[in-house]
C-alpha cells in the first residue's frame, strides 16, 4: 500500500474558513470604512499641514532612535534569556515582556515616577541639570519601553530555533565568546533580529498612551503623529482620518516587510 506524504497536507475544515472570514472582516471592515471616509480632494493639503509634517517628522526620528535603543538593550536581554541559566530567569522574562500586556498609560505613569522631577531617578537627574519628563527624550524612552519586548521575543525565538551547535564548534576551535557572538551567533539570527527591529519601529511609531502620560503633547517637541491625530479628531475630523490613513499605510508596509523577512528566512532554512 502506498503511503501518502503528509508534508503537503492542508486539510482545513470548511467551518474554519468561515470563522476566519469573520475574523478577517473584523479587522478589514473598519479600515475600509476609514478609507471611505477620507476627504480625497483635500488629502495632500491635510497631511502636509505644518503641524502634521512636524508630528510625522518627530515620530520618524524618535521611532528610529527608540529602535536603535531597543537593539542595544534587547540583544543582550534576548541572549541572556535564550542562552543563560540562572535563578529568577522566568521572572525576568515575565517582567521584560510585561509591556506587551500592560496598558500603555500605566507604563507612562511608571516612567513618570521613575524619571519625573519627583521620581526615583528624576530627583538626582534634576540636581544634575537633566530633565527627561515632558521632553523628546521622554518620547524615546516611552517608545522603547513599549517596543523592547517585540525585539526580545523575536530574537529569543530565533536564538532558540537556531540552537547552539555552531557556536559550540566555534568555541572548541578556540574562538573567544565575544568572537563567537560577533562571527557566528548574530549572523545566524540576523533575520530574527531584523524582524524584531522592524516590529519595534512599528510599535514605536504607533505609541500613544505612555507618550501622552510621560512626555505630554508639545508641538515639535513631544507631539508625535498619534497625538496629533487625537488632537485633530476634536477640531478637524478630515485631518484626523487622513493622518490615520498615513499611519496605517506605514504600519502595513512595516509589518509586510517583517513578514517577508520571516518567510524568506524560513524558506532558506528549509
Amino acid at each position: 500500500m502506498n503511503r501518502q506524504s503528509t508534508s503537503g497536507y492542508h486539510g482545513i475544515p470548511r467551518w474554519v474558513y468561515a470563522v476566519a472570514v469573520v475574523g478577517g472582516l473584523l479587522v478589514i471592515l473598519p479600515l475600509v470604512a476609514m478609507v471611505a471616509k477620507v476627504n480625497w480632494p483635500q488629502f495632500i493639503p491635510l497631511i502636509t499641514s505644518e503641524s502634521s509634517v512636524a508630528a510625522l517628522g518627530l515620530s520618524l526620528r524618535t521611532s528610529a532612535a527608540s529602535t536603535i535603543l531597543c537593539i542595544v538593550l534587547g540583544v543582550p536581554l534576548a541572549l541572556v534569556l535564550a542562552r543563560g541559566e540562572f535563578p529568577g530567569q522566568r521572572l525576568l522574562r515575565s517582567l521584560v515582556l510585561l509591556p506587551l500586556v500592560l496598558p500603555p498609560v500605566v507604563g507612562g505613569i511608571a516612567l513618570l515616577y521613575t524619571f519625573g522631577r519627583q521620581g526615583l531617578l528624576g530627583k538626582s537627574l534634576e540636581l544634575a541639570g537633566i530633565q527627561i519628563a515632558f521632553s523628546t527624550t521622554a518620547v524615546i524612552l516611552a517608545q522603547t519601553f513599549v517596543a523592547l519586548p517585540f525585539l526580545v521575543v523575536s530574537l529569543e525565538g530565533a536564538l532558540r530555533s537556531a540552537g547552539n551547535r555552531y557556536e559550540a564548534v566555534a568555541a572548541t576551535l578556540g574562538a573567544r565568546p565575544t568572537t563567537v557572538l560577533r562571527r557566528v551567533t548574530l549572523p545566524l539570527v540576523l533575520p530574527g533580529l531584523a524582524s524584531g527591529a522592524v516590529l519595534s519601529f512599528a510599535r514605536s511609531l504607533g505609541e500613544f498612551g505612555a507618550t501622552l502620560t510621560f512626555a505630554g503633547s508639545l508641538e515639535g517637541v513631544t507631539r508625535t503623529l498619534p497625538l496629533e491625530i487625537y488632537l485633530q479628531r476634536e477640531s478637524d475630523a478630515d485631518a484626523a482620518v487622513a493622518l490615520s490613513l498615513v499611519l496605517v499605510a506605514v504600519a502595513v508596509a512595516v509589518v509586510g516587510l517583517s513578514y517577508g523577512r520571516r518567510r524568506n528566512s524560513a524558506e532558506v532554512q528549509a
